[in-house]
């Protein structure tokens, strides 16, 4: 029943999160979009109110005319609508979904003994601190070199060396998956407090500064802008960390921190594609080609580094299970009696009589029978299970339950 009400919590977190992500990188991809198309206004009487830029757009049937003043309008309006509340439920969503996933299952799913054998508790502070740690080291890189002359730069290179230690540490301590999770746990972390710390308080501060008839002060746009930009180049990256999970490929590789790395570098390029190429159409920036390029290139270097090694057609695979050994040829069949004995040693442990995690058992041979292709995806395809390889499967033990499953997974 424990295990059944988390797959429940599981289900909703992970259905709250991912709509509250899509509006809210939605609406972050869009005010992106929106300023880097805006015009100059043509109407005089918006130019005397301080309008610094404008666009005409078509949507579903209407026609919008949205206007941008650069400091603050000459007049608030009775309805100011605010975009917060994507970013905290975002958050507050994913952090609830990591936890139920990851913290309460710690030695399952957070732990590998192989990398660092500690217990459930210092395994998730450790976790929690990454993502404290990081924005605060991320937070001070912006304070004090944000404003300098070359700031940007400066925070860029500072921020991607800080990303690449945290990316090595990270998938040098935990399992596989959850190293991968953590990062992007970490940097959507820092993309919220953006919001809650700088940008909602500094639109609060102009908010309060036209109300009461005080000059504004500039400063709290610039950064709170500052923070927003950051936000859309950290997007990408924290797709890939969180989507990677499904693809063993990727995080369960020697030198994994090393793929996250590129492929979060290849998102974050593609990204500043998109956001440059509104402003060049528009002449006001250079041909943003070769970042996409770039981007690109990466990604197709990393499906190369990690093509699978043909096996050869006639090698067989020797498996060594409790009460004996089988061999696993190609193109053979395997009975239910060889897979048996890998279940027992490998997967009973979870989805046995004693406990059904995922309400999965594979402790009979109807059940094995029934769980057949969710076994093959898992095991074979995904290589997923068991969890951070937790019982020592084998590649040819695999291979013999993907004989058995491709067989039409026969049983007695």
């Amino acid at each position: 029943m424990e295990s059944y009400l988390f797959d429940w919590a599981n289900l909703l977190l992970r259905w709250v999160h991912v709509i509250t992500a899509i509006a809210w990188i939605g609406s972050s991809f869009y005010f992106v979009f929106l300023d880097s198309s805006l015009t100059l206004p043509e109407d005089a009487e918006q130019k005397r109110q301080g309008v610094s830029g404008e666009l005409w757009a078509v949507h579903g049937g209407g026609f919008y005319h949205p206007v941008k003043f650069n400091v603050a309008p000459p007049q608030l309006p009775k309805h100011l609508h605010w975009f917060f509340w994507e970013s905290y439920t975002t958050w507050l969503s994913g952090f609830s979904l990591f936890t139920v996933s990851y913290l309460w299952s710690a030695s399952t799913y957070l732990i590998d003994k192989s990398k660092m054998d500690w217990a459930p508790a210092e395994a998730i502070a450790v976790a929690l601190a990454f993502l404290v740690v990081f924005w605060l080291l991320y937070d001070a890189i912006c304070r004090v070199f944000g404003q300098k002359k070359d700031g940007d730069a400066i925070v860029g290179a500072l921020v991607l060396v800080l990303v690449c230690v945290a990316s090595w540490l990270a998938c040098h301590w935990f399992a596989g998956r959850a190293a991968f999770l953590l990062v992007g746990a970490m940097i959507a972390t820092a993309m919220s407090a953006n919001v809650f710390f700088w940008i909602i308080p500094g639109q609060r501060t102009v908010v309060a500064q036209i109300k009461a008839g005080q000059p504004v002060d500039p400063i709290h746009g610039k950064r709170g802008k500052q923070r927003s930009v950051h936000n859309t180049y950290f997007t990408l990256p924290v797709l890939f960390a969180m989507l990677s999970g499904h693809y063993s490929f990727t995080w369960s590789h020697p030198q994994n921190w090393l793929i996250l790395i590129l492929m979060m570098f290849a998102g974050a390029a593609i990204r500043q594609f998109f956001v440059m190429r509104h402003g060049y159409k528009l002449g006001r920036s250079g041909n943003p080609l070769p970042y996409a390029l770039v981007g690109m290139a990466v990604i197709v270097g990393v499906i190369v580094w990690l093509r699978p090694v043909p096996a050869a057609a006639s090698s067989n695979a020797s498996v060594s299970i409790a009460g004996g050994t089988a061999t696993a040829s190609a193109g053979g069949q395997i009975g239910y009696e060889k897979v048996q004995k890998i279940f027992a040693q490998r997967c009973y442990l979870c989805h046995g009589e004693q406990v059904q995690m995922k309400n999965m058992r594979v402790d009979s041979p109807a059940l094995a029978k029934q769980h057949a292709q969710a076994i093959y995806q898992q095991v074979v395809v995904q290589k997923l299970m068991p969890m951070n390889n937790a019982t020592g499967i084998t590649d040819a033990e695999r291979a013999l339950i993907g004989q058995w499953f491709e067989a039409g997974a026969p049983v007695p």
